[in-house]
């Protein structure tokens, strides 16, 4: 973390990058060498900031004791600010996720709705308040709206929640036009931080106010984010749409996989180190991922050469 960055006033804006998490062959570990190695090549990249075992890093696939391990490190490692996910599928879990993530120095942390089971608007309340009056009141908590993973946050809810103070700020990867305009209208009368989840909505959600991007594209190609949003603040849109046009070539590419496997396909074409899958694929499915790469041999250095 920068020295300028105390974890207890830090409020995020710009692009942090959601990690990708490098993983031992043959294991459930986290390759925590590789990680770190990783980790500074992503922010040498230009990100004002780091996302550590979101959705991109995959966090399903590691227990708690793991997560709290390597948080440590990177955050140790990171000369940018870090936000945490702490999301769990128990309100216990979250709350010694955060602590932990807290103690290690981390500038806040991400939580989303308990995952895999479908929970109601009251019953997420429930969840929320008592996650916040568990932690630490000066640690930046932001809410993290991801429904193509776990219950959806409702535009209601979201609204109360951050008019409430209960959190600093929201995520969101929904994609959904009533929570956007519900967030826009209610950051014009009550300040909080929002920040968009889903690189597809990057430009908008700048254009209306909003105060960055967390992208998972950022864990393969950091340049391209950082080049949007660089344009998008020195006012040059015109050469901020040319960008996102690239950016939306990319995300068709994604859009034909599973979860994050294009993500870490792209990473692993620049020898960065995300090439394991959490099981090995169909036939099928490697065809299309050996022409995926083909296309990346023509399409990222241009594209990388554009960013520059």
């Amino acid at each position: 973390m920068r020295e300028n960055d105390d974890p207890g006033t830090h409020t995020a804006s710009g692009v942090y990058a959601a990690l990708g998490t490098p993983r031992r062959p043959q294991s459930r570990e986290a390759d925590a060498g590789a990680l770190l190695d990783y980790l500074d090549l992503v922010v040498q990249a230009g990100v004002d900031g780091l996302v550590l075992f979101g959705s991109t890093g995959e966090f399903i696939h590691f227990d708690s004791d793991e997560r709290m391990r390597v948080i440590a490190l990177a955050i140790r490692r990171s000369r940018v600010p870090v936000l945490v996910n702490v999301s769990h599928s128990t309100l216990d879990g979250a709350i010694e996720l955060t602590e932990n993530a807290v103690g290690a120095g981390a500038a806040g942390v991400l939580l989303m709705p308990p995952y895999y089971y479908q929970y109601t608007d009251n019953q997420l309340r429930s969840f929320f308040h008592h996650f916040v009056k568990e932690v630490d009141k000066e640690t930046p908590r932001y809410l993290y709206n991801i429904p193509s993973c776990t219950s959806p946050i409702s535009p209601e809810l979201a609204c109360e929640l951050l008019q409430s103070e209960a959190f600093t700020g929201i995520k969101d990867s929904s994609l959904n036009p009533s929570l956007f305009s519900a967030l826009v209208a209610l950051r014009a009368r009550h300040p909080f931080r929002f920040l968009m989840g889903h690189e597809a909505w990057h430009l908008k959600g700048r254009e209306a106010g909003a105060d960055g991007v967390v992208s998972g594209v950022s864990a393969a190609l950091p340049e391209l984010p950082v080049a949007i949003d660089r344009a998008i603040r020195n006012g040059k849109l015109g050469q901020a749409e040319v960008l996102h046009a690239r950016m939306a070539e990319l995300l068709v590419w994604l859009d034909k996989f599973p979860g994050t496997v294009a993500i870490k396909q792209c990473a692993a074409h620049r020898g960065w180190p995300l090439g394991h899958f959490a099981f090995p694929f169909d036939e099928q499915t490697d065809r299309e991922l050996t022409v995926f790469r083909n296309w990346l041999d023509d399409w990222l250095p241009v594209v990388l050469a554009e960013c520059a």
